[in-house]
């Protein structure tokens, strides 16, 4: 055995002293203690109080690093990836009502960068540049004219956007740092996209999907917050007794599987409720509660 590979060399130089305790298990080693204490004995002729004592400090304070160590990763490591969860459930409802395909584009992206595949990485860089597209369409359709030399016509889908939150922004400081953040976040898909033609199995690939495709919730966020309120009515929520597979996989997470068994459970019980959709395989309360934020349950007629 190697010290620092095996075992620490601190570990080593506690448990070789036989007076500690060596490698006995650390109740026993308290027992010891306990009765040199209750005895009033320094030592036995084998155990010392001295010994012990630094043997038993050394495995609190081992234990509780490590406890430490444990508790932070998963008391924190959680946190991003809630706020992240609140973030985008808002983010996809009001999307879902305003312009529902580009809605599904921007969902599908957020898949993407989980993917193993480096494929998909690329793919999400795709889906964040033509969902842009979609929701400039939708906001500030293309025009002949221009907006302070800004071009706003078809392809330039950020320019339009820029021009949205110029008309948009009524606080001159907020107009200014949105209007920066579109600008950014345009030049950032065009940068990371080149990243991504030049080879999409670069470790650099996905670590830029996933930043564009959190700059790009951002960025809805902000624009979703300067919307006037009859802008939201431009459609209707999606329905889960009309929502398609594609639609029920990327819209909730799921797999295609279990988008399937949604279908075949409307099918065969006419009406799906949150009850009916929490006893399907696969469906935790989690998705219960997406599908309650972001889809409609209304029976069709």
């Amino acid at each position: 055995m190697k010290e620092e590979i095996h075992y620490p060399i601190e570990e080593r130089s506690i448990k070789e002293n036989e007076a500690g305790g060596g490698y006995k298990s650390i109740g026993t080693i308290e027992e010891i203690f306990a009765n040199l204490i209750r005895k009033k004995m320094g030592n036995d002729g084998t155990y010392y109080q001295n010994n012990l004592t630094e043997h038993i400090n050394y495995v609190r304070r081992v234990a509780h690093e490590k406890a430490s160590t444990l508790y932070n990763k998963v008391a924190f490591s959680s946190t991003p990836q809630t706020s992240l969860d609140i973030l985008r459930a808002e983010v996809d409802s009001k999307l879902l009502d305003l312009a529902p395909e580009a809605a599904e584009k921007l969902m599908i992206a957020f898949r993407s960068v989980a993917s193993e595949h480096p494929e998909e990485w690329s793919h999400a860089l795709t889906s964040c540049r033509r969902f842009l597209e979609d929701l400039a369409d939708v906001l500030y359709p293309p025009k002949d004219d221009q907006v302070k030399g800004r071009t706003l016509g078809k392809a330039q889908y950020i320019n339009r956007l820029w021009a949205f939150m110029d008309e948009s922004i009524e606080s001159e400081s907020n107009k200014e740092l949105a209007k920066a953040h579109v600008d950014y976040l345009g030049s950032y898909l065009e940068r990371a996209n080149k990243l991504g033609h030049k080879g999409v199995h670069a470790d650099l690939s996905r670590t830029e999907a996933i930043k564009a495709v959190f700059h790009t919730y951002l960025l809805v966020a902000d624009i979703l917050d300067y919307l006037k309120r009859d802008a939201t009515k431009a459609s209707k929520r999606l329905n889960i007794h009309t929502a398609s597979l594609d639609e029920l996989e990327s819209v909730l997470g799921i797999s295609r599987a279990v988008a399937k068994e949604i279908i075949k459970q409307r099918v065969e019980y006419g009406v799906l409720d949150t009850a009916r959709l929490a006893t399907i395989k696969g469906i935790g309360q989690k998705t219960v509660s997406l599908a309650e934020q972001l889809l409609s349950f209304e029976p069709i007629k």
